[in-house]
């Protein structure tokens, strides 16, 4: 998993976060899973916008678009599950002093238009590498799905161009 920050702005200052999820062998040997989620709020609206926000556990990403579930559209979310003093974390000063601390979780949930959120798996962080500066890992939710969970084909131009861009600036810079 990758957590970044999309605007690059320094810290305190909020931005939009993501989380980006690689499962191996989600549907068996050699099937990936890759799962793209945007700082976002809960609500019916909020989950399909990206929100700015300096803390990277203080509310839920979002996949902002919908998935293919099966024979219905939704939206997934990991929802950062609260500390056992009922704090969800923070990440001040850092988000990985943090982990150091304590295991960080989250509920994975889908929700469709006129559904509550429902859990359906949970994510597990008990420790950090920093990643080396000649290795990236690439995510890709179109090309990484399962034949029951893959995103919908929706604004995916749009998508296919930010991702191309997003690996073009990684391999340049």
């Amino acid at each position: 998993m990758r957590w970044s920050r999309a605007l690059g702005l320094p810290r305190p200052l909020p931005d939009g976060l993501g989380l980006a999820v690689q499962v191996e062998d989600a549907d068996g040997p050699g099937n990936t899973l890759d799962l793209l989620f945007t700082s976002s709020r809960p609500g019916r609206l909020g989950r399909h916008l990206p929100l700015l926000r300096p803390d990277a556990l203080n509310g839920p990403y979002s996949t902002l678009l919908s998935y293919r579930v099966g024979e219905r559209e939704r939206v997934l979310a990991a929802f950062p599950v609260p500390d056992a003093d009922g704090t969800a974390g923070d990440i001040q000063p850092t988000l990985w002093q943090e982990l150091a601390r304590r295991l960080i979780r989250f509920d994975l949930r889908a929700a469709a238009p006129d559904e509550p959120w429902t859990t359906f798996a949970s994510l597990s962080l008990k420790t950090a590498h920093a990643a080396a500066a000649t290795s990236t890992v690439s995510y890709d939710p179109y090309a990484h799905s399962l034949p029951g969970l893959h995103p919908t084909g929706r604004l995916r131009r749009l998508r296919d161009a930010a991702y191309a861009g997003s690996r073009h600036g990684r391999t340049t810079a």
